[in-house]
């Protein structure tokens, strides 16, 4: 996730340190979010960070939505296509993806490590990492529409986008949360031994048929495939040769 460079003016202060937290949970992990250590990797003051965030469970909560909003960009990347379960297969693996990049900001954002006193989150429960967050929202967005579009394809049987959508976040969080834990390191391709399965199967439990719920997830395949290329594609300025 990005870095913001230059010295810092009054309006840049805030995303500076939260990228700097960032940078140093995917290095050290979560034990390295202290003051002076967040401080140290911005280029700030410990005073700095304190008067923009008042502590670090402000800061944290920060964090998290700046986590949320990285990963609403890369659904932003995954285009809308007229098959609906390759869409929402396709966002899986950009999920998983984003998850694999910064393990530790995924462990945050999700909440699996909030009990525990090195991340000392807010105690204030309506505003801390629940779906109420705006930033979660505008993540999670993604999924519902694509669950919308599911339902008016006919494919599956109706029910209310927002509780088929909460299956299907259960079901791609439970696998990646499995596999940041290793609990797949026996088999060689575990996203084609156990997630594309996964997702077929629970495609057909749903209503559709086999065939072409297996047809949709090689589609998500290509379509995820296409957009991680470009995505990391140099750009035209950068290839560009040198006169």
């Amino acid at each position: 996730m990005g870095d913001t460079s230059g010295d810092p003016t009054p309006d840049g202060v805030p995303e500076r340190v939260v990228q700097a937290t960032i940078r140093l949970l995917a290095e050290q992990g979560p034990s390295a979010i202290k003051a002076r250590a967040v401080a140290s990797a911005s280029g700030l003051s410990t005073m700095v960070v304190y008067s923009h965030f008042g502590g670090i469970a402000e800061l944290i909560r920060a964090v998290v939505d700046q986590g949320f909003k990285e990963l609403d960009r890369a659904f932003s990347q995954v285009p809308v296509t007229e098959d609906p379960i390759a869409d929402l297969f396709a966002l899986a693996l950009t999920c998983r993806r984003v998850a694999r990049e910064n393990p530790h900001l995924y462990d945050l954002m999700f909440g699996l490590s909030t009990r525990r006193a090195t991340y000392r989150p807010l105690s204030d429960s309506d505003v801390r990492l629940s779906g109420r967050s705006p930033a979660f929202r505008g993540a999670y967005v993604h999924i519902t529409e694509a669950c919308e579009r599911l339902m008016r394809s006919g494919r599956v049987r109706q029910q209310e986008p927002e509780v088929l959508a909460a299956q299907l976040w259960s079901f791609v969080h439970g696998y990646i949360t499995l596999e940041l834990a290793e609990h797949f390191v026996e088999f060689d391709d575990p996203v084609a031994q156990v997630l594309v399965p996964m997702g077929v199967n629970l495609a057909v439990g749903l209503g559709d048929e086999r065939e072409r719920a297996e047809v949709s997830h090689e589609a998500a395949a290509r379509l995820y495939d296409s957009v991680t290329r470009r995505s990391t594609a140099p750009s035209n300025e950068e290839s560009r040769p040198t006169e």
